[in-house]
């Protein structure tokens, strides 16, 4: 089995369009050329023949296979081979883009087959050699980006066939060939939630060797690149020629001419021998070294912060201490009306205060009614309990109350009466007599 080649290679020619696919055989040579897609597709039908069969008629295909490939002799694979299985009922492919630094050298591929049933593992290799040609790469390269495709599915020859089908119809080359291939998730793109058969997403590169047409230069005029900025769609001509199978996002294609980005050199420089110059005999440091005593280090790694600390804290505490203006200062430096202003407002707290212990106490006397020995009027005290005191100024007249009531009062001749100014407090319309039998036995 390892020796017969049942499927050698698959060669997908559409014109001058070439892509490598093969199949996985034990120790198989691929030549794949530099600049050019290489697809190896790993087929699980291949593989169940070497595990033991299914113990239930008709599930042979059921085993679950998973498939790790290495570079032989090292634990992943090369920069430019990448590797795809969407589940362990599907095949695996390996596909990359090799560059003409890979040209000459062959690569080992190790690809390890699991059987996730029976635990059971199957290894063949597979032999890569490179060749560098002066066609490739070809001077004129075009990335699209297809919305409703994933990577594996873009990588089947017969849709990749599809594809650079299209793009010969609309660029009309004398030779075209895809160069690369990328998943959107390794260009920063998020994974799709899976309702309505959403994608991820592919980035496929092309290659010609004739300038870009009309078509394609399309989205460099001003008014698509103004309909990209506001992530409208672009009026492309030739959409239409792929819009039937694939969704292309023209705001993201991108034109390269690679003779105006960088040069192409025909010849390659001559490799060396690999040897490094001759430098002298290595000197190592020799096994008698002094041992180094730390002890200084550390004292004055303690020392400096410490010293800094306890200078702060003299300061502090000399600050805190030793210059504080004290209470007598303060109070000769004060004027005597704002003193008693203070002291009056205290005052005033304190008897709050030892009101709200005890709530069944006689009321103050600032809120005690007068009571008129002349005319026997009780008169309510200046500020009953609704007045506003935000705005009351410290000295305030008889003048700024609202709400007087004027009553007689004897002069002590005792001849003429003079006019006294009140006011009168009701509680719900009921004189508060309470008030006034208290104020008479004061």
């Amino acid at each position: 089995m390892v020796g017969t080649m049942s499927a050698a290679a698959v060669a997908v020619w559409l014109g001058s369009v070439f892509t490598i696919l093969s199949r996985s055989h034990a120790d198989r040579n691929v030549y794949p050329s530099a600049g050019v897609l290489f697809v190896h597709v790993l087929e699980r039908e291949y593989f169940k023949g070497e595990f033991p069969p299914y113990p239930k008629a008709g599930d042979a295909n059921s085993d679950p296979i998973t498939f790790n490939t290495n570079l032989k002799g090292y634990p992943d694979r090369p920069g430019w081979l990448r590797y795809i299985q969407r589940t362990q009922h599907s095949d695996g492919v390996l596909y990359g883009s090799p560059t003409a630094e890979h040209a000459g050298r062959p690569s080992v591929i190790e690809i390890t087959a699991y059987n996730r049933r029976t635990f059971e593992t199957a290894r063949h290799n597979l032999v890569i050699n490179i060749m560098g040609t002066e066609e490739f790469p070809l001077p004129y390269q075009a990335e699209f980006y297809i919305k409703n495709m994933n990577v594996e599915e873009m990588l089947a020859s017969e849709v990749l066939g599809d594809f650079l089908g299209a793009v010969k119809n609309i660029w009309q080359p004398d030779r075209l060939n895809a160069i690369n291939i990328t998943s959107a998730l390794d260009r920063g793109g998020r994974v799709p939630l899976p309702i309505n058969n959403l994608k991820e997403g592919v980035y496929v590169m092309v290659g010609a060797d004739v300038a870009f047409s009309s078509c394609l230069r399309e989205v460099e005029s001003p008014h698509n690149q103004l309909r990209c900025s506001q992530e409208m769609e672009p009026s492309i001509s030739c959409d239409k020629k792929f819009r039937a199978q694939f969704d292309i996002d023209w705001c993201k294609i991108s034109l390269v001419d690679i003779n105006r980005v960088f040069p192409v050199y025909i010849t390659r420089p001559e490799p060396g021998n690999g040897i490094l110059p001759e430098f002298g005999l290595y000197d190592p440091p020799s096994e008698t070294l002094m041992s180094r005593n730390y002890f200084s280090d550390f004292l004055i790694t303690l020392a400096v912060p410490s010293a800094v600390a306890v200078v702060l804290l003299f300061i502090l505490g000399y600050t805190m201490c030793c210059r504080r203006e004290g209470l007598e200062k303060r109070n000769m430096q004060t004027p005597d009306i704002q003193l008693v202003h203070h002291n009056s407002i205290q005052k005033s707290s304190k008897e709050l205060r030892s009101m709200s212990k005890n709530r069944e106490i006689s009321w103050p006397l600032s809120t005690l009614p007068v009571f008129n020995p002349v005319s026997g009027e009780v008169v309510p005290p200046l500020h009953p309990d609704n007045y506003e005191t935000t705005s009351m100024p410290l000295m305030q007249t008889q003048t700024n109350l609202q709400n007087q009531i004027t009553i007689p009062q004897q002069r002590p001749s005792g001849d003429n009466y003079v006019m006294s100014t009140f006011r009168r407090l009701e509680v719900n319309g009921i004189p508060e007599e309470r008030k006034v039998a208290e104020a008479l036995n004061l």
